[in-house]
């Protein structure tokens, strides 16, 4: 992300998901049948409790994103992410956490933006790899952050809606079925010990067949219903429907705000990590 997400944590993910998004959520179609045999109606009217070291944070997860709010519920019955630390903390941006092996990573679960979910402070966000691997956006199935964000003001969305606009220029360039070459070209020039200056040029292409597609498409505007939550409340607004929003925190922000605020080293990484003790579906 990152876009969400760094450059360290693109350098993870690449490590991480090195998949293409097409045979991913092939895989992610056996996988979901699967995990929705695991899930109950009345899972669906709980909410998750994540027991972390500084007490327990509430998400409520929607009904709007239903792949990924399944997929989550699957992880919280299987214990999957019981004792999992928050591995890159950044202050007033968010808290992020998951497993970083490929073995526990089988799929990734399709991308599900909606308008109305967006990056608000509290908001639950679906980590993924960056579109130069995964054009299609998909949700890394064992990575989610927490958004805590920043009170945000004209200026600050405005750049936003610049940020989010490139991306979807961009995004939509390497799904261009007319530049296929060129993104195939970039994969295997993004490889490990691949030529930079050939790498290079397909990159400034793209860099200007994007450019070229934002002076003519439909340019995002951020809602003014989330521009007054945004100035109010804060969040992350250069990620809106760049990642998938899925849940929401209920209870607990102060905690968020605690983990936020832990001392980290250049990499984002806390120097004494802070564990989720166990996850678990409680009543509303």
């Amino acid at each position: 992300m990152f876009s969400i997400h760094s450059s360290h944590y693109a350098c993870l993910l690449k490590r991480v998901f090195m998949l293409t998004a097409v045979s991913a959520v092939l895989t992610f179609a056996g996988y979901n049948t699967a995990a929705a045999k695991e899930i109950r109606k009345k899972d669906l009217k709980k909410d998750v409790e994540l027991v972390t070291d500084f007490g327990p944070i509430v998400l409520r997860l929607s009904d709007e994103t239903p792949l990924n709010r399944d997929n989550f519920i699957r992880m919280v019955k299987r214990h999957e992410l019981d004792s999992l630390d928050f591995y890159r903390v950044i202050e007033k941006f968010l808290i992020q956490t998951g497993k970083d092996s490929i073995a526990d990573a089988p799929a990734l679960i399709p991308a599900e933006f909606r308008p109305d979910l967006f990056h608000q402070r509290g908001a639950v966000n679906a980590a993924r790899e960056g579109d130069d691997v995964n054009p299609k956006q998909a949700s890394a199935n064992l990575h989610f952050t927490i958004i805590q964000g920043k009170v945000q003001n004209d200026s600050t969305l405005q750049r936003a809606e610049e940020r989010i606009n490139d991306w979807r220029a961009y995004n939509q360039v390497i799904n261009d079925p007319t530049n296929a070459e060129l993104f195939k070209q970039l994969q295997s020039y993004s490889g490990e010990g691949a030529n930079a200056d050939s790498l290079k040029v397909v990159q400034d292409k793209l860099n200007q067949l994007a450019k070229a597609k934002r002076a003519t498409m439909d340019l995002y505007v951020i809602p003014e219903e989330h521009r007054e939550v945004y100035k109010t409340k804060g969040g992350a607004p250069h990620l809106d429907q760049n990642y998938t929003v899925f849940g929401q925190v209920i209870s607990g922000m102060d905690l968020v705000d605690r983990i936020a605020a832990v001392k980290t080293d250049e990499g984002d990484k806390p120097f004494e990590k802070v564990y989720i003790i166990k996850a678990q579906l409680i009543k509303r």
